[in-house]
């Protein structure tokens, strides 16, 4: 504790109960692999950036499931929003792995009170347009105050899959000529400028992680960072670290707003079928703003 917090405590406009609540909540997040490997904290805005299908969706879902579970179930006792720009988000998909955790806790038949309990912390919102993922951004504080009051906790992870979703049909519905490319690209700055400021104003008065995915194509022709960190994840996630410097380029799309406010970028793929299942057998590269974690 520091000698401001010292200060504030002793002048009695926090509790120590408070005081405990808002340590704890700074600490990392303990997600089950691949995440396992990040140190994640309120406040980080983490992109996970891989091909189709390289089991991002799938490390979502589970990371959402150890958020809304119970404590002593080994989740995080916390709301979860879902942002889906994907519109192809499979909530059965969801539930049967929710079971599978549930009845991992050594019983054949699950709870299904803690299961509709964990069904209700799972906040769902699916957007079909830019205007409406602006929309529901700007409208989330007053939700998530409601939220909070009904369920007795918040939310501390907004997860948006996919964060480029709109980017390619933002582009192909602006018909214009050559010389109007300029107003072609401030558009789309300007659209990801206001996602952005809306998803900062959000972090002030809504401390959360964040983690987005994003959906891209490899290949030798594409440039990217040259000393990404090359973690594979293959036979029960094992520790070899290796730099990667020609193998996982791609070329980036996002503007510069959104590309300057992630501050983890995580870039998968699969390593073979199996990953698409299990979302486990799969290489994991961190992108040099990862590197300073691990050193």
């Amino acid at each position: 504790m520091n000698k401001k917090e010292i200060e504030k405590w002793i002048g009695g406009d926090e509790s120590a109960s408070e005081m405990l609540s808002r340590v704890s909540s700074m600490r990392p997040f303990l997600f089950p692999p691949p995440l396992h490997r990040v140190p994640l904290r309120v406040g980080n805005v983490v992109e996970l950036v891989g091909p189709s299908p390289s089991a991002k969706t799938h490390i979502l879902i589970h990371a959402a499931i150890t958020s809304v579970l119970p404590k002593c179930y080994g989740g995080l006792d916390h709301l979860v929003l879902f942002l889906d720009l994907d519109c192809r988000f499979d909530i059965a998909r969801f539930s049967q792995l929710l079971i599978h955790r549930i009845t991992q806790h050594g019983t054949d038949s699950y709870d299904k009170t803690l299961y509709a309990l964990c069904m209700a912390r799972f906040l769902y919102v699916r957007c079909y347009d830019s205007f409406e993922f602006l929309h529901t951004l700007r409208t989330l504080h007053c939700r998530l105050e409601k939220e909070k009051e009904v369920h007795g906790v918040g939310v501390h992870l907004l997860m948006i899959d996919s964060i480029g979703a709109f980017h390619w049909m933002d582009r192909a519905s602006m018909f214009l000529s050559q010389r109007e490319n300029s107003k072609k690209k401030l558009f789309l700055q300007t659209m990801s400028e206001a996602v952005v400021q809306n998803i900062r104003k959000l972090l002030q008065v809504h401390p959360m992680l964040i983690i987005a995915t994003k959906s891209v194509v490899f290949g030798n022709r594409y440039s990217t960072a040259s000393n990404d960190v090359k973690v594979n994840m293959e036979e029960g996630c094992s520790k070899n670290v290796a730099r990667n410097h020609q193998n996982f380029q791609y070329r980036e799309y996002m503007p510069s707003v959104w590309q300057s406010f992630v501050t983890h970028r995580i870039l998968v793929r699969s390593s073979g079928l199996d990953s698409i299942a299990t979302g486990y057998n799969c290489q994991l590269f961190l992108s040099p703003a990862m590197i300073s974690a691990y050193s």
